[in-house]
């Protein structure tokens, strides 16, 4: 059974220098620095090669590790954006049994956004990550939604990452211990789940998959606490004029990952929500890194042989159009 990961991160060093370098640099840069982080997410060959083999995954989609190029100027975000989509482009062409690539985006600047879109996805790219916000700027702004509309055309899922919460949200409701518990509340231990959350609900609010309805957004973490308030979100769909229930969007137009968290409650409750099909695996390398005897047995909770190779490979191959024959294994 061949296993997908996507959610793979990556950087490359001139996207790390550029974002040092601007006037207050993203706090999140700090959990690069740990351990071998940085070593890890700037290797796009055999280090990484060997510790996809270690946990019996097949092929990584790989992803610029957030912040990516959101919090810079729009003609510098341009440039690295293109930057990093060659980048990535040539290690999926170097191993091209190995790796698959997101697209990186100038979402700074919006009028640019669409264009790169489309030429990552001549490139190659699969799909897409992006972030809930650039600046003041939503992603459910409408001087977005020539961006949503050449998603939808080109086929490119819309993965929506967490990102820092803006520094209004953070003196509001993420300050008041010690520095280091300050940033992990704004981010992994709770901050950057809800601001991922919130976005794709924006979107869902904004019409978006109204006037796009083949759209395909991902949401990490196992769907960035959405999933399970959707009873609550349901009632915005009346108020907000929706056609549908934000379930059904959800349940249509939305995947969910694991990023690494193989916890089997979360999963039941995932299922609850909704269906196999939606479930893609990924580790959210290299902050996460289950072994593969971890791996192994969560998917024992899985019911049957085929739901396992949905979620190990199949469901993945589906959304970004990856062909099994050109894994390197299909054991």
């Amino acid at each position: 059974m061949p296993f997908i990961a996507i959610e793979e991160h990556w950087i490359m060093p001139d996207v790390t220098s550029a974002l040092r370098a601007v006037a207050q640099p993203d706090e999140s840069l700090a959990f690069h620095e740990m351990g071998d982080n940085q070593e890890r997410l700037e290797d796009l060959g055999a280090g990484r090669i060997a510790a996809m083999d270690a946990q019996g995954i097949d092929m990584s989609v790989l992803a610029l590790t957030p912040p990516g190029v959101q919090p810079l100027p729009p003609s510098k975000a341009l440039a690295l954006s293109r930057a990093a989509n060659d980048m990535a482009a040539a290690a999926v062409a170097q191993h091209p049994t190995r790796f698959r690539s997101l697209s990186t985006l100038p979402m700074s600047s919006p009028k640019d956004v669409a264009g790169e879109l489309e030429r990552a996805a001549g490139m190659g790219h699969v799909g897409t990550m992006v972030y809930g916000r650039s600046g003041d700027l939503f992603l459910d702004d409408p001087a977005y939604d020539d961006f949503f509309s050449a998603a939808s055309e080109l086929g490119q899922p819309v993965f929506i990452h967490p990102q820092l919460p803006s520094t209004a949200v953070r003196d509001a409701s993420y300050r008041g211990f010690d520095p280091m518990t300050d940033l992990a509340l704004a981010t992994f231990g709770w901050g950057w789940h809800l601001d991922a959350a919130t976005a794709a609900l924006r979107l869902v609010l904004r019409g978006t998959f109204d006037r796009h309805p083949d759209l395909r957004v991902v949401l990490g973490h196992w769907g960035e606490m959405l999933f399970f308030w959707l009873d609550r979100a349901d009632s915005l769909s009346r108020i907000a004029g929706l056609e549908r229930s934000v379930s059904d969007y959800v349940r249509s137009n939305f995947y969910i990952t694991t990023s690494g968290m193989l916890n089997p409650a979360l999963l039941q409750h995932a299922l609850s929500v909704t269906t196999v099909d939606r479930l893609i695996f990924s580790t959210d390398y290299p902050f996460q890194r289950p072994t593969r005897k971890e791996i192994d047995s969560f998917l024992n909770h899985f019911s049957s042989d085929a739901e396992r190779e949905q979620f190990s490979s199949a469901n993945a191959a589906s959304l970004y159009g990856i062909d099994f024959s050109r894994l390197s294994r299909m054991g």
